[in-house]
């Protein structure tokens, strides 16, 4: 990647990151529909264990073989296993705005998390955007709310934007930054213990954060659900689709992690959203309106201007 300069890497591993994401969130969509919500979440981590191995394994043998394995601190586990967790109750706070009316408006506000992702680093990682970086943040967090805005007739009623379903959205968005924080102080953290390659970071991230995640919801699965784990062991063929791609995009998020700050890395990774649009555009040949391409456009200047002043 010389002609790109390697400053500039992480871009298009965010990119690659966003493209698998999209895959990953089609494959789920289906297979919710056969095996429910929760299960269909369980197949991302549980699928996308054996490719998230077969990776690691592929970068001691075919790298440099004298590497030794880490030596994991308590405080590396405990970054990971933070990430893990907020990860899953992103998903269930999201899980249970679905539930109420207003549900349009929670995940309208569900896409604040970029600038909370900002908020949390400087608290936690003392990582402190510059006044470009932070533009760029507000811009494309602007643009996508303007993509994701429920109809006229759910915002402009107060009730909507005080509603449980909004108090959710903001836990979901605030959930995965927080994920985000746990994941990229992994990534600072096991560099610290000597895994100076972001290859190798992001592989050991995922490997031990999806054990965590298969091993905790699974069990919970398995005791809470009438058929226990049967159902997304029927439907394999779409769940290796979803646990390949979904083991694909977080390996390249964990990497990105270790190249770059949690909310540079966000903000690219909003180009999702998209990506996302214009398939569903394309599969529906449906035009964008005046809205949705002034969101799209204040999308793309933020994306841009977060590249270019890093």
């Amino acid at each position: 990647m010389s002609g790109i300069g390697t400053e500039y890497v992480w871009v298009i591993v965010v990119l690659f990151a966003a493209a698998a994401q999209t895959v990953r969130n089609t494959a789920q969509r289906s297979l919710t529909a056969q095996v429910g919500t929760m299960p269909a979440t369980l197949v991302r981590f549980l699928y996308g264990l054996p490719f998230a191995a077969v990776y690691l394994l592929a970068l001691y043998g075919f790298g440099d073989q004298s590497r030794a394995l880490p030596q994991f601190s308590a405080t590396y586990l405990g970054w990971i296993a933070m990430g893990a967790a907020f990860q899953v109750a992103a998903t269930a706070a999201l899980l249970i705005a679905m539930k109420e009316r207003n549900f349009a408006v929670a995940v309208t506000l569900s896409k604040t998390e970029v600038l909370q992702v900002a908020l949390f680093a400087a608290m936690f990682l003392h990582e402190l955007p510059t006044r470009w970086a932070l533009l760029a943040m507000v811009l494309a967090t602007m643009g996508v709310l303007m993509l994701s805005l429920p109809p006229r007739g759910q915002i402009l009623t107060l009730s909507a934007w005080a509603s449980k379903s909004s108090m959710y959205g903001l836990i979901c968005g605030a959930c995965f930054a927080l994920a985000t924080i746990g994941f990229r102080g992994g990534a600072v953290e096991i560099a610290r213990l000597g895994v100076d390659s972001p290859w190798l970071s992001g592989a050991w991230g995922v490997l031990i954060a999806q054990s965590m995640q298969s091993l905790v919801l699974g069990v919970w699965i398995a005791k809470t659900h009438e058929q226990g784990l049967r159902p997304i062991f029927k439907a394999w063929r779409i769940s290796l689709l979803a646990g390949s791609m979904g083991a694909a995009a977080s390996l390249a998020w964990f990497t990105a992690y270790a190249m770059q700050g949690a909310a540079a890395v966000r903000t690219l990774g909003m180009v999702e959203v998209v990506f996302s649009y214009l398939v569903s555009r394309r599969v529906f040949s449906e035009q964008l309106s005046l809205t949705e391409k002034l969101g799209m456009a204040l999308m793309m200047l933020g994306l841009v201007l977060i590249c270019l002043q890093l």
